[in-house]
């Protein structure tokens, strides 16, 4: 029997731009759902929650606690104003919350934004921590969209997200994998801040400069880029593997190092598009979304390394994605069906991850 449930879902990402909420209302049973993205809203990420969340990672026990509670009363408080200042309820919340720590081979993954202190604040019953059952079962415990962009986004080959890191899913045939790509909006973000700017408006800081080749051969060498998936990034990742290359030319122009980023991004998506799609990337569909898809000097440079089809969709869409399979994947938790394929993320079995708190009884009884 169909069942119809009414989600906020909440991505944190990694970019630290913006934190998105999205009221969704999914309609289906088992692995077959539809949905409408009823209203949703960034609220923009604030200097002070920005740094003490980059910071967080080298912080002591304490403050990583209480981190975690104080971040789980502010997201339970902006769904509280989201949802009066939109005159409705719903029926839970879905919370990806803010990644800290991603160590998948060492069998690590923490997201904060505390449940408990979520719920009790909005006064919803939340699904939170979705990734460490994923990784405690062998997976990379990211990108953990692969199985709703099947589920919502049947008819597209490829779903490209372009947040902090970009990822992409390919349910195509018989092949269904997810990974992460390489750095996005995280490292433009980083270069944009140098010029007193939160991110790079439409490309624009990019479309002024000249590639440096010596830093992009650097940057295409990295040996992640020849590691097949399943595989995942980190902001730790980063730190140690990929930002002392860029450091090495600090003495060159803004506008070309932000180029250069632009263009290794572009030319890993197209080879790994073309990857995917066998080397037939012609009348294949490649859905676009997050905050990287308004960047046009980036989306030239992908579309120049591959014959796919370029998609971007309407801006709730383009912005809200991630918010929405968040939500559908709490749908999936409350219904005790799998919401992450081993397929996908390279673990052992399909799992139903998610923590629950708060008071389900009223749902679960459906």
């Amino acid at each position: 029997m169909e069942k119809t449930y009414r989600v906020v879902g909440i991505m944190s990402g990694s970019s630290m731009d913006g934190i998105d909420l999205a009221l969704c209302s999914f309609t289906g049973q088992g692995r077959k759902w539809s949905y409408q993205l009823l209203d949703a809203v960034t609220v923009h990420m604030e200097e002070k929650w920005r740094v003490r969340l980059s910071q967080l990672q080298y912080q002591h026990a304490q403050v990583y606690v209480k981190t975690d509670v104080f971040f789980g009363r502010y997201l339970g408080e902006l769904v509280k104003e989201f949802l009066e200042d939109a005159g409705t309820t719903a029926d839970f919340v879905a919370s990806h919350g803010h990644t800290v720590f991603h160590d998948p081979n060492g069998w690590v993954t923490a997201q904060i934004g505390c449940g408990q202190t979520l719920a009790a604040t909005c006064g919803l019953p939340v699904v939170n921590d979705f990734r460490r059952f994923d990784v405690a079962n062998g997976g990379q415990g990211a990108p953990l969209v692969g199985l709703g962009d099947e589920i919502l986004f049947p008819e597209t080959d490829f779903c490209l997200n372009l947040g902090g890191f970009s990822n992409i899913s390919c349910h195509s045939g018989d092949k269904k994998l997810a990974y992460d790509i390489s750095p996005c909006n995280i490292i433009l973000n980083r270069l944009a801040r140098e010029k007193g700017m939160a991110y790079d408006v439409g490309g624009a800081i990019a479309a002024a400069g000249e590639i440096i080749y010596p830093l992009l051969n650097r940057l295409d060498s990295i040996p992640y880029y020849s590691q097949s998936g399943p595989k995942s990034l980190s902001r730790e990742w980063i730190n140690r593997e990929f930002w002392h290359h860029v450091r090495d030319f600090d003495d060159e122009r803004l506008e070309d190092r932000m180029k250069t980023l632009v263009a290794h991004i572009g030319n890993q998506i197209g080879k790994n598009i073309e990857l995917l799609a066998d080397g037939n990337g012609t009348d294949r569909k490649v859905l676009v979304t997050g905050g990287g898809a308004l960047n046009e000097t980036l989306l030239d440079h992908i579309r120049a390394a591959t014959d796919a089809d370029i998609e971007v969709p309407d801006a709730g869409l383009l912005h809200f994605k991630e918010a929405l399979i968040f939500g559908l994947l709490g749908v999936l938790r409350i219904e005790n069906t799998p919401n992450t394929a081993g397929t996908y993320t390279g673990a052992k079995t399909d799992s139903i991850g998610g923590a629950l708190h708060g008071d389900f009884s009223r749902l679960l009884q459906r």
